[in-house]
C-alpha cells in the first residue's frame, strides 16, 4: 500500500512529543498506536493516517494514497483546528489557579479530538473499569472481527447497526465480558430509533446527557466522555477514578462523589470545564506513572521490602 508523502496540516499544529502522545494515547481515543518509527498510526470513521512532528515541532501526516481525499477532507475537523484554543485557553481561571496555570504550561498545546459520536459512544461503553490499553485491545478486537474493511487489513470500527445483528456472546468474545450486554442493548435501541444519536448533537447540554445516561451502560462518567469527546461539548466534566485523585490532591476534595467533583469542575473552570479536565488528568496519570516508576527503581535498588 502506497502513502502519501508527508504534509502539515493547515492551520499549522505546534506541539511537543509529549503533548501529542497524550492527545492520542491519552484516553481520548484508543485507535491510535506508535510505530517502531516513533510515528502515530490511527484509525477513525473510513479514515486512516499517520502523524509525526518535523523537526520544528510542527505536526505533519500522511495517509494511503487511496484515502487522501478523505483524510485530507477530514483531518483538520478531527484535529479541531477550527476551534481558536488560545483563546479559550484564556478563559480558563490561570490568573488565580496556580494548578491549572502550570498544567497549561507543562502540557502546552493538549486539546480534545473531535470524534464521531457514534465510534465514541461504542469505545466508552467498553471502558468501565478498564484502562486504557485494555480498551484499545478490546476495540481493535471489535474492528477485526466484524469491522468492514477500510483498506487492505485496515477495518473501522463496527457500525450499530451491525452490533445489533450479533448475539450477545459473539460481542463477548471481544474481551469485553458484561459490557457485551450494554451494548448489545443499546443497539437494539439505536435500531429502534435511528436518528437517536444524530439528535443528541443538537440538543442542550443538560439534554443530551440525560439522553446519553438513558442508555444501557451509560453512567455519568461515560455521558460526560461522550460528550466532551464525541459532540465537542467542551462544558462536560468526565470524573473517574483518576480525577477523583487530582481533585483530592490540588482542591482538597478528599471524599467526595464523583457528582459533587463534576459539579465543583464545571463551577469553576466554567463553560470549558473539560478542557481543564483533560489538563488535569494528563497530569495525574504523569505523577501516577511517576510514582510507579519511582517504585519500581526502588524496588530494584533494594530500597523496598
Amino acid at each position: 500500500m502506497q502513502w502519501t508523502s508527508w504534509c502539515r496540516l493547515d492551520p499549522e499544529l505546534s506541539l511537543n512529543a509529549e503533548t501529542l502522545a497524550e492527545i492520542l494515547n491519552g484516553g481520548q481515543a484508543f485507535r491510535w498506536n506508535q510505530t517502531k518509527d516513533g510515528d502515530w498510526l490511527g484509525q477513525w470513521s473510513q479514515c486512516i493516517a499517520r502523524v509525526r512532528l518535523d523537526s520544528s515541532g510542527i505536526l505533519e501526516w500522511s495517509c494511503p494514497r487511496k484515502l487522501k481525499r478523505r483524510v485530507a477532507s477530514e483531518i483538520p475537523h478531527y484535529f479541531a483546528l477550527d476551534i481558536n484554543y488560545p483563546a479559550i485557553i484564556d478563559q480558563l481561571p490561570h490568573r488565580s489557579d496556580e494548578v491549572i496555570a502550570n498544567a497549561l504550561v507543562r502540557w502546552e498545546g493538549l486539546r480534545l479530538l473531535r470524534q464521531p459520536l457514534a465510534e465514541t459512544l461504542l469505545a466508552f461503553l467498553c471502558s468501565s473499569t478498564k484502562r486504557i490499553a485494555q480498551i484499545k485491545v478490546i476495540c481493535e478486537t471489535l474492528a477485526n472481527t466484524f469491522g468492514a474493511v477500510v483498506i487492505d487489513q485496515y477495518r473501522a470500527l463496527p457500525t450499530w447497526a451491525v452490533l445489533n445483528e450479533l448475539p450477545e456472546s459473539a460481542l463477548r468474545t471481544c474481551k469485553m465480558g458484561y459490557r457485551a450486554r450494554y451494548i448489545k442493548e443499546t443497539a437494539e435501541i439505536l435500531a429502534e430509533k435511528p436518528n437517536y444519536l444524530s439528535e443528541i448533537e443538537t440538543l442542550s447540554f443538560t439534554e443530551a446527557r440525560r439522553a446519553l445516561i438513558a442508555l444501557p451502560g451509560v453512567g455519568e462518567k461515560i455521558a460526560d466522555c461522550v460528550l466532551l469527546f464525541g459532540v465537542g461539548r467542551l462544558e462536560a466534566f468526565p470524573v473517574d477514578v483518576w480525577m477523583l485523585r487530582a481533585m483530592a490532591r490540588h482542591y482538597g476534595l478528599e471524599g467526595w462523589k464523583p457528582k459533587q467533583v463534576t459539579h465543583f469542575g464545571s463551577t469553576h473552570f466554567g463553560p470549558y470545564a473539560g478542557l481543564a479536565q483533560q489538563y488535569l488528568f494528563a497530569g495525574e496519570r504523569k505523577i501516577i506513572k511517576r510514582s510507579k516508576s519511582q517504585k519500581e527503581l526502588g524496588w530494584k535498588n533494594g530500597s523496598f521490602g
